[in-house]
């Protein structure tokens, strides 16, 4: 999590260690010769249980562009489809057009928002003043 910035920011070990033994089935990590690849941090939401919430997503540099966190988010969505869940959703901030990229690419859809910014809807103070963010959703069958 430390290579992730500007977009992602290392957390407390606190938080990791939450991740590993209390969302262990929808915070997956990738392994390559022993060096994480990647990791997704993923919480089913506790106001709609139906949905789950993507907080971060990452590759390490080495690591981009092979499938690592296709094949992460994959194994989300099928934890989420196992709970019967209806949707995954994600943000992003407005200027980062990468992991937007990624997120359609991955069969996300860009959620309707109160403006627009470069050709992608926004939603205002989505989280906290001042914090828009593009919404991302996946539809679950």
């Amino acid at each position: 999590m430390e290579q992730g910035p500007p977009y992602i920011s290392p957390r407390t070990a606190s938080d990791y260690w939450l991740y590993a033994h209390l969302f262990a089935s929808s915070c997956p990590v990738a392994l390559i010769d022993g060096e994480v690849a990647g990791a997704v941090m993923a919480f089913r939401s506790q106001e709609d249980p139906e949905e789950v919430y993507i907080q971060d997503v990452m590759t390490s540099p080495g690591h981009r562009r092979l499938g690592v966190a296709k094949t992460l988010l994959e194994h989300v969505r099928l934890r989420a489809v196992s709970w019967g869940c209806s949707r995954l959703y994600l943000t992003s901030e407005p200027e980062n057009t990468g992991a937007q990229a990624t997120w359609l690419s991955l069969g996300f859809h860009n959620v309707p928002g109160e403006m627009e910014v470069n050709g992608v809807s926004i939603h205002r103070d989505f989280k906290g003043p001042g914090k828009h963010r593009a919404v991302y959703q996946l539809l679950l069958s």
